[in-house]
């Protein structure tokens, strides 16, 4: 398991659901259910996390401009 960097702002199950949905997509669900996480080649779990991280800037961005919006009103 990865380190942590300091607190989330997404729950481990709203992530853990952004990963299972992205793998949907991209076709890698068999392979999971199948082989586990550990067992996954790392190009394809690396393919999974950039999307991941992607869609997470966002989500704090978007919260941070909503503090930002609160704090300035």
């Amino acid at each position: 398991m990865g380190k942590k960097c300091g607190p989330s702002l997404l729950s481990e199950s709203i992530r853990d659901r952004f990963k299972y949905e992205l793998a949907n997509e991209l076709g890698f669900i068999r392979d999971i259910e199948e082989k586990g996480w550990a067992d996954m080649p790392s190009r394809q779990l690396g393919q999974i996390g950039g999307k991941i991280g992607g869609n997470m800037v966002k989500v704090m961005i978007r919260e941070v401009e909503q503090a930002l919006d609160k704090s300035s009103s």
